[in-house]
């Protein structure tokens, strides 16, 4: 392999694993820009769908009882999540940790490839499943030892949130802010900028009585929202649907043990490779 081939493979790998940490944690709405500094067989993240600016469409009881969720929620910090994703024919991945919201985005998640082609290519290149941490200006993937002996025996990507923007020529721009605010009550609010919310009745959600309420949510994007919520007024599961240009986009995703204490420790220096200087080396 040569030179050039290499590097371009590392990059691939490392935008790759940046998709995967994530849609880990939430999905996207909208399409994709053309991305000329995305390498071949990663793509850049789709846009993610945002809150309506102003007031909330929402009103009345319906959203006095959606700003319940969202403040309970938000007041409780800190969930264990599993979630399962699917990107279209891209990517299908499963992650499963303990992640908090306090202060942005914190925690660790192991995330599993299940399918796609970008779940085939990590696999080719010995990386199954990885771990995640998030911390509050970057987060961190441990990538397999085949990597590793391809940027000097370093296991960890670093990527710091404000390069990201950078991210496939302006195709990142939003993802990292998407990223260090996702937390379960932002489905909340999502619902509480639509206009055609409504309540879907009670059910039972692993056990735990909740009230199902769905909208859909992002304007032309048309990304469906459904969240289930206990008796305390926390989400126990949520749903987002839409579409990318691979495909539809669903995730599910549980929340258990609000509260729950949880950490994540930065990598040792030694063993961190940076996403901005491996992107940088491309060219090379």
């Amino acid at each position: 392999m040569t030179g050039t081939r290499a590097r371009r493979t590392v990059v691939s790998i490392a935008v790759s694993a940046a998709l995967a940490c994530v849609t880990a944690c939430t999905a996207f709405g909208g399409s994709t820009d053309s991305a000329d500094a995305t390498p071949p067989s990663a793509s850049a993240p789709p846009r993610p769908a945002t809150p309506s600016s102003g007031a909330p469409a929402l009103t009345g009881p319906s959203a006095d009882s959606l700003r319940a969720v969202e403040r309970a929620t938000g007041r409780a910090g800190s969930a264990r999540v599993e979630s399962a994703t699917v990107m279209g024919d891209e990517l299908s991945l499963e992650a499963t940790g303990a992640l908090g919201w306090r202060d942005g985005l914190t925690g660790t998640l192991t995330i599993t490839y299940t399918g796609g082609t970008t779940a085939e290519t990590m696999r080719r290149l010995g990386t199954e499943a990885m771990e995640a941490r998030y911390l509050s200006d970057a987060y961190y993937a441990r990538m397999g030892d085949e990597f590793a002996d391809r940027v000097g025996g370093r296991h960890w990507i670093k990527y710091v949130y404000a390069d990201l923007e950078d991210l496939g020529g302006g195709a990142g721009a939003g993802f990292a802010d998407q990223m260090r605010n996702t937390t379960p009550h932002q489905a909340v609010k999502l619902l509480l900028g639509s206009d055609t919310v409504r309540k879907v009745g009670q059910e039972t959600t692993r056990g735990r009585r909740t009230t199902h309420w769905t909208g859909k949510v992002g304007g032309a994007t048309a990304q469906t929202v459904d969240i289930w919520v206990d008796d305390r007024d926390l989400l126990v599961k949520k749903v987002e649907r839409g579409r990318t240009e691979t495909g539809e986009l669903t995730q599910t995703a549980y929340y258990s043990d609000y509260g729950v204490a949880v950490s994540a420790k930065r990598p040792p220096a030694a063993d961190t490779a940076d996403f901005k200087e491996l992107l940088a080396a491309q060219g090379r």
